[in-house]
């Protein structure tokens, strides 16, 4: 059942993507591009996941738990620090050049468009190197245990 809703999750998001025009890079950039030909209907996406996320968050955490899980996940730190700052700042350059976030470059796979493939790709090898970067960092660190 699990594997189901995520499927059902997944493809709704992806619609909703696709839909909203997010999948193709050539809007977003647009966004980014304020003194050219600036397009303003990222910022109504955006404002309309942060409206529906806001409603659903106090909808569902009056829940005792998920409906498919035994508890709530919500992150518990609070600060900021070196790995959020970087990646963020990661995030949105790389936003910024090519017009992909995971979000939108996911659906987009299915035009099959050689700059999605190569996107994704480049997103999965930083991933990688991310966690290589974290484990040796974590290795060189002496415990304080």
């Amino acid at each position: 059942m699990r594997l189901i809703l995520s499927y059902v999750i997944g493809l709704v998001f992806g619609l909703g993507i696709s839909i909203s025009g997010m999948a193709n890079p050539a809007k977003v950039l647009n966004f980014f591009d304020i003194a050219g030909n600036w397009d303003p209907s990222l910022a109504f996406v955006m404002g309309g996941a942060l409206v529906v996320t806001a409603l659903g968050y106090r909808f569902v955490l009056r829940r005792p738990a998920p409906l498919i899980d035994t508890a709530f996940h919500l992150p518990t730190r609070r600060d900021l620090d070196a790995p959020l700052i970087l990646g963020s700042g990661v995030f949105g350059i790389g936003w910024g050049i090519a017009g992909f976030c995971p979000g939108g470059a996911l659906p987009a796979l299915g035009t099959g468009r050689s700059e999605v493939v190569i996107f994704v790709a480049a997103m999965l090898a930083g991933i990688v190197l991310a966690k290589a970067v974290r484990g040796a960092l974590a290795a060189r660190t002496p415990s304080t245990v």
